[in-house]
């Protein structure tokens, strides 16, 4: 049998997995914790990729093993001397210290002209801004800045000493052009004030090398990786019409689209996805965190604050949330607290404040599918997906909420999925199709409430932030 392996470096782990390159079944996994904090050193990832592999036990698995794929949290900015050392720690996507150089961005070039030359609007997230912050900041570090690549890339110059990267991954940086496949090299001289060197590009079935001796695997081909939610695209091998509803550290609304995006309103990011194509997607910062800090709040655990929200009335008895508790990237709201609006004596409840969690996190995903859909792009079905899914009161009320059929697929990590199957294709040079398994399905429960729930919120958030 031949196996692949699949690799995702998300915010919060490492996690590997060792896939059937056939198939597509899981024959091992290994995760290993990344150091909290929205700004680290990116060698604490690849020690935690070092115990994540011991874990899958790769090694037992041997010269079955062919080929091996990364996929990783974009936009975190990894600037590097002439000797590939750090001279900063990686500033991730949610660090949101770079906000007034991306407002400036806007201000300067304007915000239709980053559109079309990139598909992105600037935002603290992308890494063009960091590099700005620390260029501004830090003027001493940014001279001894040889290099920069993104998360995944630093893990494939760790692997395979291949300093690459490919179209998912760049289209995030803010100084890329998803449509040309090149990079705009005046924008990093403007605000960055040099030209380091960059990883090469690879296309969506090219090698970027293979293993290193050091970990066991001389043979097996480097494929060339992709930015988390394009390989959680490849993952769950998205269909038209399909629409991707991530609740994870972060929430993201994604789907494939043949030609590109350019909105100059910036709520939707033009990125590149991993197959050639195109992966429109709307972040939020506010996410599954959300339910863990309600929780907190009440001192229950995820369980007992699921329970607490299935035993709520469906509007959580008009108890709402903003749930901006970190800021916000959509809407871009940097700055912006959480609001807990329709307190009442009958509604301070901890069940209500446990289902106003819930439904504060569905209708923020819930603005940005239907951003997508404003945008012309034909919604049919939400895959629901990411570890906030697991709540059963997020899924009953997510199809009422999001007011569309929803599924959700069996319980996977679909990054790391995503990023073995791009290593099959690298290396057997044909896209594996493998079967994608739906645990559960939910339609709109046919009452007013969904809808109701979602007229006050969007009038509060007008009402709140004005947008």
């Amino acid at each position: 049998m031949s196996n692949v392996l699949g690799i995702d470096s998300s915010t919060q782990s490492s996690k590997v997995l060792v896939v059937s390159a056939e198939t597509g079944e899981v024959q091992a996994s290994g995760s290993a914790a990344h150091p909290d904090g929205t700004a680290i050193d990116p060698r604490s990832w690849t020690e935690a990729l070092q115990d994540a592999w011991g874990q899958a036990r790769v090694s037992d698995f041997g010269s079955s093993v062919t080929a091996v794929a990364v996929g990783a949290q974009q936009h975190g900015m990894v600037a590097l001397d002439r000797a590939n050392h750090p001279v900063f720690d990686a500033l991730l996507w949610n660090d949101t210290r770079s906000a007034p150089q991306a407002a400036r961005m806007v201000t300067e070039l304007g915000a239709e002209s980053w559109a079309s030359s990139t598909g992105l609007v600037p935002v603290p997230s992308f890494t063009i801004t960091k590099l700005a912050w620390l260029f501004e900041n830090h003027p001493e570090l940014a001279r001894r800045v040889a290099r920069v690549c993104l998360p995944h890339d630093w893990l494939n110059l760790q692997l395979a000493g291949a300093f690459t990267t490919d179209r998912s991954d760049a289209s995030g940086t803010g100084y890329f052009d998803p449509v040309s496949n090149e990079y705009q090299l005046s924008t990093l001289e403007r605000y960055f004030g040099a030209v380091p060197e960059l990883p090469k590009v690879l296309g969506p079935a090219e090698r970027a090398g293979t293993l290193n001796d050091g970990w066991g695997l001389p043979k097996a081909v480097l494929a060339a990786g992709a930015g988390d939610n394009a390989a959680a695209a490849l993952g769950l091998g998205i269909e038209p019409g399909e629409v991707v509803v991530s609740v994870g550290t972060s929430g993201t609304v994604f789907t494939s689209s043949t030609g590109p995006y350019r909105d100059s309103s910036g709520q939707i990011a033009g990125f590149a996805d991993a197959t050639g194509q195109y992966l429109p997607l709307l972040a939020m910062l506010n996410s599954a965190r959300t339910m863990s800090a309600t929780a907190a709040m009440l001192r229950v655990n995820l369980g007992e604050l699921d329970r607490l929200a299935q035993a709520a009335p469906a509007d959580a008895g008009g108890l709402l949330l903003l749930p901006y508790l970190d800021g916000e990237r959509t809407p871009n709201l940097p700055t912006a607290q959480g609001t807990l609006l329709g307190l009442s004596r009958t509604s301070m409840t901890p069940e209500n404040l446990a289902r106003a969690s819930v439904l504060g996190v569905l209708n923020s995903l819930a603005d940005a599918v239907e951003l997508i859909q404003a945008d012309g792009v034909p919604v049919r079905r939400v895959l629901l997906i990411g570890g906030g899914s697991k709540s059963v009161a997020l899924r009953q009320a997510a199809a009422s909420v999001l007011g569309v059929e929803v599924e959700v697929p069996a319980a996977g990590e679909y990054v790391a999925l995503g990023a073995a199957r791009q290593a099959a294709w690298a290396v057997h040079g044909e896209y594996p199709r493998w079967k994608r398994r739906i645990e559960e399905r939910f339609e709109p429960d046919g009452s007013d409430w969904g809808a109701e729930l979602r007229g006050r919120y969007v009038e509060a958030r007008k009402a709140t932030y004005g947008v």
